[in-house]
């Protein structure tokens, strides 16, 4: 399995120095967050998007997601959630990424019945990120959080275009085992955002291992199923500024994902 880091962890930083901290602790790629108050965002130059791409592919650092915060089973009109995941899109395949992410974010409305808005949207977009080349990744997040509240929606949409984003605390809060999480994602699974925190009512971001997640049981039963893809670490700093700063931790984190991964082999 290959390791990436989220941009997340982050103040808005330099593109540079998320490359030079990817170089120095040895991570092959990185999930960049996208949105307007960081530096990669879709309102960037078609010369900017070049310039990005060229520095990561010099360097051998993956830009492995944009990150993106559009909401598919929000109420309302369909057209500026079209509009903003192809924006992604675009991004996205200048970058040389090949996902993008995306939230359920049905907000009050029950998920159950959100779920036709995400079916009707991810089914539009799906022709389009196929044209660019790129994989649309519903997040375990939010309103769907559990494995089998995201795959009702993927099992319907069909679409190789569009796949899943196992965030692993999510399921987990949902009290979804994570057997039963892999089991729900199957083939949507591109894949899996591993983190840290303290508890369930407790999620401010841990170091990689001081937490109550299971993360060795996650990467025991990708391990057992012969998946073998990426493994990003989402530091959700962003949200939780007493946190402590992640640049610090990303050696340990990494030097903790390769043992549990030496476990599970």
């Amino acid at each position: 399995m290959r390791l990436a880091f989220s941009t997340l962890g982050l103040p808005a930083t330099d593109p540079a120095e998320v490359l030079r901290l990817a170089e120095a602790h040895r991570y092959q790629g990185v999930e960049l967050r996208c949105h307007a108050e960081e530096p990669v965002h879709p309102g960037i130059t078609l010369v900017e998007r070049a310039d990005l791409a060229a520095a990561f592919a010099k360097a051998g650092v993956e830009i492995l997601t944009i990150a993106g915060y559009a909401k598919m089973c929000a109420p309302g009109d369909d057209g500026p959630v079209l509009a903003e995941v192809r924006s992604l899109l675009a991004l996205a395949r200048d970058l040389g990424a090949p996902y993008v992410r995306v939230f359920p974010g049905a907000g009050s409305v029950p998920a159950v019945e959100a779920d036709p808005t995400a079916v009707r949207r991810l089914t539009a977009l799906a022709p389009y990120a196929a044209d660019l080349g790129v994989r649309i990744l519903l997040e375990t997040h939010d309103s769907h959080r559990t494995g089998a509240g995201v795959a009702r929606i993927l099992d319907r949409v069909g679409h190789r275009s569009v796949g899943a984003l196992w965030d692993v605390l999510h399921p987990w809060l949902g009290g979804e085992e994570p057997s039963d999480t892999l089991a729900a994602l199957g083939e949507h699974l591109a894949y899996v955002q591993v983190k840290d925190v303290a508890g369930r009512e407790d999620t401010a971001p841990l170091p990689l291992g001081a937490g109550a997640l299971p993360l060795g049981e996650v990467l025991a039963r990708l391990s057992e199923s012969g998946w073998d893809g990426w493994l990003c670490w989402e530091y959700e700093k962003r949200w939780f500024p007493q946190a402590p700063a992640l640049p610090g931790l990303l050696t340990p984190g990494r030097e903790h994902l390769l043992q549990l991964l030496s476990y599970a082999a």
